[in-house]
C-alpha cells in the first residue's frame, strides 16, 4: 500500500497577540491528498493556525515544516512552496474584474501562455464563472464571489489549499455547492485542503480527518465519525471539555 507524504505540519506553536494567548502549543499536519476539517468555538485558534502558516500571525516559538524542513513562513515564499491561503469574508477585488482577480492570483506564473491555461484549468472547475469574466467582482452574488475566491486561490496550483471559513454568510444552497467543490477539487486536483469551518455538518460528511481546537490548544484530533459518536463538539462548544 503506497504511503502518503506530509506536505505541511506545524509543532507546538505558540502564538500572542499582545497578552492574549491565541495558540498554546497547538500541533497540526496535513498530507498529500486530505481534507483535513479545523473546528472549535470563536477565539478557539482556528484562523490564527492558518495565518501562522501563511506567515500573517507573530509565531513566538515551534516549528513549521514543508516536506519535512523547517522553514519561516513568509506570505510570498509560502505560496510559491504550494500553498495558497483564501481567507473568510469572500476578499476579491470588488473593482477588478472577474478575470482580473484571477490574473493576480497567477502573478508568479512569467508567461502569458502560462497564465491563460492556469485561467483556462481554473474555469474548467468553476464554469459559471466563464460568463462573468469582464463582469466587475462586486456585482456579483455572494456565492459567487465565494467561487471566485476560492478559484483564485488555486491560480497558483497549490498542493495545499487553506480555506478559512468558506460557507459564511452564505445560503444553504450555495453552502452544499460551496462544500461539493471543494470535494470536486480534491478529487480532481488531488489537493490537499485545510480548512476552518462552522458548518460542521457539511464539513465533517467530505473530510478525512479532523482537528478540534479549544483555548489554543488542540483538543482531539480523530476521524470525522468518532467526534460526532463520542459528542466532543458538543462538550468543547458548551465548555465541558
Amino acid at each position: 500500500m503506497p504511503t502518503t507524504e506530509t506536505l505541511l505540519e506545524l509543532r507546538n506553536i505558540h502564538v500572542h497577540y499582545g497578552g492574549v494567548k491565541a495558540l498554546d502549543g497547538a500541533s497540526v499536519k496535513i498530507d498529500e491528498g486530505e481534507i483535513v476539517a479545523l473546528m472549535g468555538p470563536n477565539g478557539a485558534g482556528k484562523s490564527t493556525i492558518l495565518k501562522a502558516i501563511f506567515g500573517l500571525a507573530p509565531i513566538d516559538s515551534g516549528q513549521v515544516l514543508w516536506e519535512g524542513r523547517q522553514f519561516k513562513p513568509v506570505s510570498f515564499e509560502v505560496v510559491e512552496r504550494g500553498v495558497s491561503f483564501v481567507p473568510q469574508g469572500r476578499r476579491v477585488f470588488h473593482h477588478l474584474t472577474v478575470l482580473e482577480n484571477l490574473e493576480i492570483g497567477g502573478f508568479h506564473v512569467k508567461s502569458r501562455a502560462g497564465r491563460q491555461e492556469r485561467i483556462e484549468n481554473v474555469l474548467d472547475l468553476f464554469p459559471a464563472l466563464k460568463s462573468k469574466l469582464k463582469a466587475n467582482s462586486g456585482t456579483l452574488s455572494g456565492g459567487q464571489q465565494q467561487m471566485l475566491a476560492i478559484a483564485r486561490g488555486l491560480m497558483p496550483d497549490p498542493k495545499v489549499l487553506l480555506l478559512d471559513e468558506p460557507s459564511l454568510g452564505l445560503a444553504p444552497k450555495i453552502v452544499k455547492e460551496v462544500f461539493e467543490k471543494i470535494r470536486e477539487i480534491n478529487e480532481r486536483r488531488k489537493t490537499a485542503i485545510f480548512v476552518v469551518e462552522h458548518n460542521l455538518k457539511s464539513l465533517l460528511e467530505i473530510t478525512t480527518r479532523a482537528y478540534v481546537l479549544d483555548k489554543g490548544k488542540i483538543y482531539t484530533e480523530s476521524k470525522p465519525q468518532d467526534i460526532i459518536d463520542k459528542g466532543i463538539l458538543e462538550k468543547v462548544f458548551l465548555g465541558k471539555a
